[in-house]
């Protein structure tokens, strides 16, 4: 699956200066072009259709991974903030007994943002119950989820390298705290391809308020070819920009004879190494098409009052995300490789950021996603999709155990947080890792976001170790030099 993008200018590359020629040269140049030649029936051969009778392969052909997966598509549903591993999934009675007082020296430094120094513990008050023959711990503030405790695998020893925002949602996208490298869906679509021709195979939509502090680096294809990149999905009734034509007399057979014309003129002198031009001719293409399928695609009119109810699409709090949710499994149902739903975004407001207030902050938030989130498990599960749908719940990362600058509230905290997994070869009901008594860092199956993103490349059926690309001359991967597959939460 070692996929190069070459930057080589041509089969006659070597031939550019005439005093370098010698008989090998020319020999081995003439060998490119037959190679060129024969890599096209080969890519053929593994699916990579040609479209239209057009020498170009198409970069999103849907193609096999490394072995089989247990997953065909993948929504991750990103809590922008940092949602508060204490208040959701990770209950910690000593933390509550030491409500008020100095954090115990034994427990060591908190690496944070904000905190100022000697802060007291801040213990949590909300109520827990033990859920489904698990008995996996679940707060109040998901009760949509309690049911549903059996199919999830929970993650309680998440960590990352930053606890600032935009550092942290690069990293949870593309494995680096820095801008530039590829995000997940792009490492997902650049090795499977997609199983639509008519719809992006990466969407990603943010909330009305704005998109994350990241912003689109999170959805970026970074080094990879630009047919791997996201495409932001916004809300309202026209989630994509600048698709329909900007004058009702500029017909689809006109724009269709428009796109002809390019496409002839652009391939008359097409290096085949060029590969932003042939992305770009493609993604031409699929802009065409999709003008005909996206805006059924997420036509939720056409869903019954029954599905739009579960998704909560008729109670104010709950019908922005409950929409994007139910477009989610509508684009997956289409053959949307990758979907990314945000919760968060724009206004600290808007996101599980509880600098001030954890109960306030996370009542609100909870409120908006619970319903939704679990309508959209329930609604994989009853059409049969949850098997190989792979879902994903988790945020940049996870709340500190002490209180911030005497509020009731949290700062954000890199070594020890929860995130879960469901669908697509996932063991549900089971409870993988531990904090420590106060929930700061992880001491039991600590997973760092390299072997979660090992893990979730390994449901897809993709080895992240071969999934690579040579970029600077270096084969460059979503895991860098780690990640392990956590195979104790495969089913």
């Amino acid at each position: 699956m070692n996929r190069q993008p070459s930057a080589c200018p041509g089969p006659f590359a070597e031939m550019a200066q005439p005093e370098m020629a010698s008989r090998r040269h020319w020999l081995r140049s003439i060998g490119g072009g037959f190679g060129w030649l024969a890599a096209q029936h080969l890519l053929g051969l593994e699916g990579r259709s040609l479209a239209d009778g057009s020498a170009l392969a198409n970069p999103l052909a849907a193609r096999p991974g490394h072995f089989p997966a247990t997953a065909k598509r993948c929504i991750f549903l990103f809590m922008v903030g940092g949602p508060s591993q204490m208040e959701l999934f990770d209950p910690k009675p000593a933390l509550d007994k030491l409500d008020g007082k100095r954090l115990p020296e034994s427990f060591g430094k908190i690496h944070s943002q904000f905190l100022e120094s000697d802060p007291l513990c801040l213990g949590s008050t909300r109520k827990w119950s033990k859920c489904g023959e698990s008995g996996m711990d679940m707060s109040d503030l998901v009760p949509h989820m309690h049911p549903l405790a059996d199919d999830i695998a929970l993650i309680r020893s998440c960590a990352v390298d930053s606890v600032v925002h935009a550092p942290a949602h690069y990293q949870m996208n593309s494995g680096r705290i820095l801008m530039g490298h590829p995000s997940l869906g792009s490492w997902l679509t650049y090795g499977l391809g997609s199983e639509s021709e008519n719809l992006p195979a990466y969407v990603v939509m943010s909330q009305p308020e704005g998109t994350p502090e990241g912003g689109a680096p999170c959805w970026s294809s970074g080094y990879l070819p630009a047919a791997y990149q996201g495409t932001l999905f916004r809300a309202g009734p026209k989630p994509i920009v600048n698709l329909a034509s900007a004058s009702p007399d500029f017909t689809r057979e006109r724009q269709r004879k428009t796109l002809d014309l390019l496409r002839d003129l652009n391939e008359t002198n097409l290096d085949p190494a060029d590969a932003e031009l042939s992305a770009r001719i493609a993604s031409y293409e699929l802009a065409y098409r999709m003008q005909a399928e996206a805006p059924e695609a997420v036509d939720l009119t056409r869903e019954p009052e029954e599905t739009r109810e579960l998704y909560g699409l008729n109670d104010s709090r709950t019908r922005e995300f409950g929409a994007r949710c139910l477009v989610a499994r509508r684009l997956v149902e289409r053959g949307v490789r990758f979907v990314q739903l945000y919760s968060g975004g724009g206004p600290v407001a808007m996101q599980w950021d509880a600098h001030d207030d954890v109960n306030a902050n996370h009542e609100k938030m909870c409120g908006l996603t619970d319903k939704p989130v679990a309508a959209l498990l329930t609604d994989l599960k009853r059409r049969g999709l949850l098997d190989d749908t792979l879902v994903i719940w988790g945020g940049e990362f996870g709340r500190t155990p002490v209180a911030q600058k005497g509020s009731r509230g949290r700062d954000h905290n890199a070594t020890g947080f929860t995130m879960w997994f469901a669908g697509g070869g996932v063991q549900g009901g089971k409870i993988y890792g531990s904090t420590d008594e106060i929930g700061l860092n992880a001491v039991e199956g600590r997973a760092h976001i390299n072997d979660i993103h090992a893990t979730i490349l390994h449901l897809m059926g993709l080895d992240h170790k071969r999934l690579t690309v040579l970029h600077s001359g270096r084969d460059e991967r979503l895991t860098d030099v780690g990640g392990r597959v956590i195979r104790d939460i495969l089913a």
